[in-house]
């Protein structure tokens, strides 16, 4: 009778068991896991019930009038928000335009062989190092740069055509547009790395596949590999949304910080992470509660962009894998 084969192992083979210290590190990678995420689920309980309980006097006080109402007026105590939110959403969308425009057009740049690899490094590092910049630096920038660089186009675009949708007046001053082009820097550096990493991970095989059916470098980028990375690319878009509905400092010196409700890019507006950053320094006590109340609209804004994200993200890996 023949006996089994046995394949030789040497004892410095990858095929051996995991010894025990491998299986004790296993157990203990996961176990400071798991106490990660219970630690920040608590901290984020924390965070809401102390926001939460400090805005339950505004919210028996004012209820659904604050939300919709267009008027601060901390001597009349008039309080509503409306315009606030209007413009935290109206101007993260027109930065997630513009920044997510540039930022996956820098990723494809960087990961699809326009670059020796070397120089793509160099200018992946250079993109990363935007953000690093403090958030005040760009709001100087945009108060000495930006705004100057813009007023020129205003007055023309006023002068030869008077009043154009989207941009009304000219811009005498901080507006919407300025704002939300830098507010756009300011997130293109999340879109873009996102967005690489996303590219970076499209299989090889894939590429060649293309390459192989006959497409040109284009078609195969747009046609094949964007597609393969689209649930990675939506990620870096909700990623740089929600930076761009939480920023604070760039927009408190840039959007002019007036409680009006308007489709024009050149007029002042208000957001609510600057109308938090504004008023709390001198608040008194009524007036605490009624901010306190606006952070906590904005962080519900925040936490339901970034689940709706993640199910549209969730039902788009459902439907690649059918």
């Amino acid at each position: 009778m023949n006996k089994p084969f046995v394949v030789p192992v040497k004892l410095d083979s990858i095929c051996q068991p995991p010894s025990s210290m491998v299986l004790l590190v296993d157990r203990a990678f996961r176990a400071l896991a798991r106490l990660g995420v219970i630690v920040i689920l608590v901290l984020l309980a924390a965070l809401v019930f102390e926001i939460g309980g400090k805005a339950i006097p505004g919210i028996q006080k004012y209820g659904l009038d604050f939300i919709t109402g267009n008027v601060w007026d901390v001597n009349q105590h008039k309080f509503g928000i409306l315009p606030a939110i209007w413009g935290t959403l109206y101007s993260a969308l027109i930065a997630l335009l513009i920044g997510g425009f540039f930022g996956i057009s820098m990723a494809i740049f960087l990961t699809q062989d326009f670059l020796p690899p070397r120089l793509a490094a160099v200018f992946r590092t250079i993109v990363e190092l935007l953000a690093a910049i403090p958030s005040v630096v760009y709001g100087l920038w945009g108060i000495y740069v930006v705004i100057p660089a813009i007023r020129p186009l205003t007055d023309w675009l006023h002068h030869s055509f008077g009043w154009i949708p989207f941009f009304g007046t000219t811009l005498s001053g901080p507006g919407l547009l300025p704002a939300a082009l830098v507010l756009a820097i300011m997130i293109l550096p999340t879109i873009a790395a996102v967005s690489q990493d996303a590219l970076s991970a499209v299989p090889l095989k894939t590429k060649q596949a293309a390459h192989g059916m006959g497409t040109t470098h284009w078609e195969a980028i747009l046609q094949v590999i964007v597609p393969a990375a689209s649930t990675g690319i939506f990620g870096a878009l909700v990623l740089g949304l929600g930076r761009a509905l939480g920023e604070t400092m760039a927009l408190a010196m840039l959007i002019g910080n007036s409680n009006q409700i308007s489709l024009s890019l050149f007029s002042p507006a208000n957001t609510l992470a600057a109308l938090l950053a504004l008023n709390f320094p001198e608040a008194g006590p009524n007036e605490i509660e009624v901010l306190m109340y606006a952070a906590l609209i904005l962080m519900l804004i925040t936490l339901s962009v970034n689940i709706a994200g993640s199910l549209i993200m969730a039902y788009a890996k459902r439907g690649n894998k059918k």
